[in-house]
């Protein structure tokens, strides 16, 4: 059990694939169409595809005939797929901050085309609140990438903004028992 954890955060820290499952959260696309959309090779999206594939990141959403071979379409399904990451249990520190630093690389990327917006948000905080505060506050930023994962649109589509948002919730340990 442990291995497959392993395997399923590695399988995200690498910040292509990070792009990929965003892409496929609001369309079901094929390698080519990922690779296109991604301007990279379509062997390297097929390689990332079959990786996040394998670790349960994403699920083959249909087959489709072209130039007399079959592609496989796939599709981000949030929650859907693996258990929700409350419930996941990384077996380490080392994981995390690797997966961690293939994010901060998306970051990166993404910050680089924002534009600037008069609704955008950022925060960061480490504090100490009333635990019932903060299964609160864990909830409402589930709720709201629920919501964002669940009305996410192909790429491009008419009437759609383009957006990025990350949220990484956790507590803390200071050497103190914590209440559960």
């Amino acid at each position: 059990m442990a291995d497959k954890r392993i395997d399923a955060l590695r399988a995200v820290a690498h910040p292509q694939r990070l792009q990929m499952l965003s892409l496929l959260t609001g369309a079901d696309m094929s390698a080519a169409e990922v690779a296109r959309e991604l301007g990279i090779s379509h062997a390297s999206a097929s390689y990332h595809l079959r990786t996040l594939h394998r670790a349960g990141h994403i699920v083959v959403a249909g087959q489709e005939q072209i130039r007399g071979g079959v592609a496989k379409r796939y599709r981000y399904v949030s929650g859907g797929v693996r258990q929700p990451s409350s419930r996941r249990r990384p077996s380490s520190v080392e994981d995390l901050i690797t997966y961690a630093e293939a994010l901060g690389v998306e970051l990166k990327r993404r910050l680089v085309v924002a534009t600037p917006a008069r609704r955008q948000f950022h925060s960061d905080i480490e504090a100490w609140v009333d635990p019932k505060v903060w299964a609160e506050a864990v909830d409402l930023l589930h709720r709201a990438s629920q919501m964002l994962h669940e009305q996410a649109r192909p790429p491009r589509t008419p009437g759609t903004r383009h957006v990025s948002v990350t949220a990484w919730a956790f507590p803390m340990d200071d050497g103190e028992p914590q209440q559960r």
